[in-house]
């Protein structure tokens, strides 16, 4: 099992849930993630600019997206007369 955690003094806060009894003896192996570079990040970035270019079916999709967050929907309005 894999779980990634922040340490806080001498505890370490994992990020996700894990199904494992309060109380239970556990052994960890300790992996520290380097931070990435502004270069390295930038070079990231230039591996997936551009990757929706060839998708003939984007400029329908935003379209029916906008259409439906701008859609008027109206509110229920309750009688006070009843």
């Amino acid at each position: 099992m894999r779980v990634k955690g922040i340490k806080h003094g001498k505890n370490i806060e994992l990020l996700e849930e894990i199904n494992i009894p309060d109380g239970t003896e556990i052994y960890l192996e300790v992996e520290i993630e380097q931070p990435v570079s502004e270069q390295e990040r930038l070079n990231r970035l230039n591996q997936i600019f551009g990757a929706w270019k060839n998708q003939p079916d984007l400029d329908t999709i935003f379209a029916e997206i906008n259409t439906e967050r701008h859609a008027y929907r109206g509110r229920a309005i309750e009688p006070f007369d009843e």
